[in-house]
């Protein structure tokens, strides 16, 4: 099975609303970090010799999903886009201010300060994870001015290396209908998915830990 839809944006920009949503229209599952945490043993090195350049076998990781979204998809989304030419690339954005505070709040604080406790399986994620922020995060992603400025420039790159006919810059107010018209599919009658608020997300967090 090949991908469809190809998510650019970095995690905190509305991926898992977009996860759900591409679920409902295309019918089958979308990858996202959520998926990975099911698959850290197997999928964790590929990803790994991904961030380090490395040529992979994206079917291995993608067996069975229609489309791929939030990180380490959007880390590595140049390698994924040219593996599957034929699918529509959804970066997603938000304002770079909205997206630290949630991002500084959420997502980076454990890659920031890791526990010790981590066991085998998630301390080879970290390093996969920091492995592949070289790359986004050149000056690091600890202050918010370095983070912000490396944000902006990812979502620079993409809109300029994409063209226009594949690409899609969507937030998650924009809803349903650019993404039903880039597909060219019918827009769903029920509201569009809001999920994975920074309160979710620490509620979840704490369940983990």
């Amino acid at each position: 099975m090949s991908l469809k839809v190809i998510g650019a944006g970095l995690g905190r920009t509305g991926t898992m609303s977009l996860k759900i949503a591409l679920e409902k229209l295309l019918g089958g599952p979308c990858y996202h970090m959520t998926e990975l945490f099911n698959h850290l043993e197997e999928h964790t090195p590929l990803w790994h010799a991904a961030a380090c350049g490395e040529a992979v076998d994206w079917d291995k990781v993608f067996d069975g999903y229609v489309a791929a979204v939030d990180e380490p998809v959007s880390t590595q989304w140049e390698s994924i886009a040219d593996y599957y030419p034929d699918a529509l690339i959804i970066l997603s954005i938000r304002d770079p201010e909205s997206w630290w505070k949630s991002a500084s709040s959420t997502i980076l604080p454990v890659k920031q300060n890791p526990p010790d406790d981590l066991s085998p399986a998630r301390r080879a994620w970290l390093d996969m994870v920091l492995e592949s922020y070289k790359a986004i995060y050149p000056d690091g992603f600890c202050e918010p001015y370095a983070a912000m400025k490396a944000y902006t420039a990812h979502t620079d790159k993409v809109r300029y290396l994409v063209p226009a006919k594949r690409l899609l810059v969507w937030q998650v107010t924009d809803g349903w209908e650019p993404i039903c018209q880039a597909l060219n599919l019918p827009v769903p009658k029920e509201p569009f998915p809001q999920s994975n608020s920074t309160e979710e997300f620490k509620a979840r967090r704490a369940k983990d830990i």
